[in-house]
């Protein structure tokens, strides 16, 4: 346990210095990359990903995987629209679209735990009907003209800082799930299932109420999500947030978390997120096309999760030989 420790420290450590570098490079090759305003809008843009990471984050600990987290945003999008075009007061819409994603949450979770389908196949069928819905829900339409205070609330900062609203959200969010995955019973719980889903069971854990109400967590933090994005761009559609979750994977599995589950940390996570931020602001700054920022996201989650393999391997292969070695030492 104590060399795991040491290795997620390692990897941790490795994601923090990797972003300090880049805002470094960053802010020495483009003179607008430092300034507040743009500080301010690349945290803005990461709103929906760092938001979404966070219970991602736990779901992957447990071995468990949401890939309709997208879906869930687009749908509670194109719901957040039709609402308002209905005459509904935004007051009145926001815990309803609330209560859908997490609904959505709640079929996935359902589906995982009472029927023991895979994580990975439910979601994958739940991301494709989540995103028809948003379509029937709202076509191929845009709805815009939101309440501007509310408005306000997803695209400006902090009153004398460069932090967007949703960003200092997410900040409180965090520390909340940070406590919870590091410092509680119901987080080493998370870890052992993820670790070892029997043996966790055996011990007394409640492992499907547990996956249960993190599937649940995650549709309701993509509900969320899907009304910030919303009010942030100012349009709901029913295409809001494609293609999102390979990018909230990508940030998860960079962060250092274990895809087969049982190792991470929510600070590897977070610095894994800012690192993608500043590598898509930096993009966009230099007019990079989104299908080359694709291309960059892709290679990101392939590195992230080669690489604790390959290291798992060269480590195997040294530690066999060192055996090798003793034993023949120890041979007279």
């Amino acid at each position: 346990m104590r060399l795991e420790a040491r290795n997620l420290v390692r990897w941790e450590t490795a994601v923090t210095l990797l972003l300090v570098l880049v805002f470094a490079s960053g802010a020495g090759f483009s003179p607008d990359f430092a300034n507040s305003d743009n500080l301010s809008f690349a945290l803005g843009d990461l709103s929906e990903i760092a938001l979404i990471a966070l219970p991602m984050t736990m779901l992957v600990v447990c071995g468990q995987v949401d890939l309709s987290v997208a879906s869930v945003l687009g749908l509670c999008s194109a719901l957040t629209g039709k609402l308002w075009d209905g005459g509904m007061s935004i007051e009145t819409i926001i815990p309803l679209v609330l209560l859908v994603g997490l609904v959505c949450g709640l079929v996935n979770g359902l589906l995982v735990t009472r029927l023991g389908l895979p994580s990975l196949a439910v979601t994958i069928g739940t991301l494709t009907l989540y995103r028809g819905l948003a379509y029937v829900t709202l076509g191929t339409e845009a709805v815009s003209q939101f309440p501007q205070q509310y408005s306000d609330l997803a695209t400006k900062s902090i009153p004398g800082t460069f932090i967007p609203y949703p960003i200092a959200f997410f900040a409180v969010l965090a520390i909340a799930t940070a406590i919870t995955l590091h410092a509680t019973g119901a987080g080493r719980a998370m870890f052992a299932i993820g670790a070892q889903e029997d043996a966790a069971y055996f011990a007394g854990i409640r492992v499907k109420r547990i996956k249960l109400v993190l599937f649940a967590v995650s549709g309701l933090v993509a509900g969320f999500a899907g009304i910030v994005f919303t009010l942030r761009y100012g349009s709901a559609r029913a295409d809001n947030g494609l293609g999102l979750e390979l990018t909230v994977i990508a940030a998860v599995l960079l962060g250092g978390v274990d895809f087969d589950g049982g190792k991470g940390t929510l600070g590897g996570v977070i610095a894994a997120v800012l690192l993608i931020g500043i590598l898509r602001n930096l993009l966009m700054l230099n007019d990079v096309s989104t299908e080359i920022q694709s291309i960059v996201t892709g290679l990101l989650l392939i590195v992230s999760v080669l690489t604790p393999r390959l290291i798992a391997v060269v480590r195997e292969i040294r530690d066999r030989r060192q055996a090798l070695a003793a034993g023949a030492a120890a041979t007279p």
